[in-house]
């Protein structure tokens, strides 16, 4: 069937459902009903470009006070797409990896400014200028000269399941000298520290300096020091961790088609492996904008989630390709819309997530679509995440008036 008439004859899915209210009621208002415009403009974008499903969430003075799913998670089951379905969020997972970080660095284990050969197996040196340190802190805002190099990343989505290659054992042949994936073309021809390239293996490459700093694999780690605390009880690093009736049927939209795609794991799971759902997000999302706490349980302490935060660039340090005009980095953790939204979003194939705040972190944002679109449907998903970000703001208008 065509993806626009499954859609016009699906009702929107999912408001808050009865155990996700009172678990909240205790600490947050009622969730607030959304208006009949977002929602007409929600369906009417996935209609147009074939997006399967999503679900978002709006958070105002750092609580949740509305969240919806809309469409299906997996339409030939027919299960609705709502706040607890789980899929991967992509680079939304770089974040979690900061916070293990950043709480590695609170404990001495780590440095952020130290060069990252005294942490590693294996030497990581940019040929190109062999004498310049690498650091975390410039493996955490994209400034360390370690590049993706695509015939050989591309290599490390494996479809069918969890990637079957060790994290270690692939930065080993990444960047050892003799390594099966060595070559000088996975450095830029720039001195570490001087220019922003994004890469997604120098976020593995953070994960896996972790792991060394605390004895154990970053998702068993992060399971007990960030979802075991902030009740995040859907959420995994791998697909065998995660109950799969709620996991999300990933989907590529092609001329009004939802074409299901393999599941796939990542091999720098660190930097992009991350599966959770916007329920359970808006908890990290929430702790990360309150200096580290949630409802009582800190997963950071408040002067590392300050620093994590922190806009590192100034008119004295600032990249060479990265002005001003074009917004900072934190630490795994950035800049939108021109400097004027922070946290992170996330893009793989199938998976088109955002979780934005304003600068101020009293409004916040969080969108999960299961959908890939191409580049002249893209504006699509703009248009939600704008609607539900006029919609947030809104409801901060709102309670502010109720206040006074």
């Amino acid at each position: 069937m065509h993806v626009k008439n499954i859609l016009a004859s699906v009702a929107v899915f999912a408001t808050l459902n009865s155990a996700q209210v009172a678990a909240t009621d205790l600490a947050r208002p009622p969730a607030t009903s959304t208006s009949s415009t977002m929602d007409s403009l929600i369906k009417q974008q996935m209609s147009e470009v074939g997006i399967m499903g999503l679900a978002a969430a709006i958070i105002v003075d750092k609580e949740v006070v509305w969240m919806k799913g809309y469409g299906f998670a997996d339409q030939q089951r027919e299960a609705p797409f709502t706040p607890d379905t789980v899929m991967k969020v992509a680079s939304i997972a770089k974040p979690f990896t900061g916070v293990a970080m950043m709480r590695a660095v609170h404990e001495g284990k780590l440095s952020l400014d130290e060069d990252i050969n005294k942490y590693l197996p294996f030497r990581v040196v940019n040929p190109h200028y062999p004498k310049e340190k690498i650091t975390l802190r410039q493996l955490a805002t994209h400034s360390s000269s370690i590049t993706d190099r695509w015939e050989v990343y591309g290599g490390t989505y494996h479809y069918g399941g969890d990637s079957p290659e060790p994290l270690g054992r692939f930065l080993e042949q990444y960047f050892a000298r003799d390594g099966k994936h060595y070559s000088s073309d996975n450095f830029l021809d720039t001195k570490p520290g001087s220019r922003r390239d994004y890469s997604n293996i120098g976020a593995g490459l953070a994960g896996f300096i972790v792991e060394r700093a605390f004895g154990e694999p970053l998702n068993v780690y992060t399971r007990t020091h960030i979802f075991k605390p902030l009740e995040m009880k859907g959420s995994g690093w791998f697909l065998s961790e995660v109950d799969p009736a709620r996991l999300s049927t990933l989907y590529v939209a092609q001329d009004g088609f939802a074409i299901p795609i393999q599941y796939y794991g990542d091999t720098t799971y660190p930097g992009g492996g991350l599966l959770t759902s916007v329920a359970d997000l808006s908890k990290f999302f929430i702790a990360l904008l309150s200096g580290g706490e949630y409802l009582g349980s800190r997963i950071l302490d408040a002067g590392s989630t300050e620093e994590m935060l922190r806009f590192q660039f100034n008119d004295a340090n600032r990249l060479e390709n990265f002005p001003a005009a074009d917004g900072n980095s934190g630490l795994f953790w950035r800049t939108k819309y021109n400097g004027t939204r922070i946290g992170h979003g996330g893009n793989d194939p199938g998976v088109n997530t955002a979780m934005l705040s304003d600068l101020s972190k009293e409004v916040g944002v969080i969108l999960f679509v299961n959908t890939s679109l191409s580049e002249a449907d893209q504006g699509a998903s703009e248009k939600i995440f704008d609607a539900l970000w006029k919609h947030a703001v809104s409801l901060k208008k709102a309670t502010k008036a109720t206040l006074e």
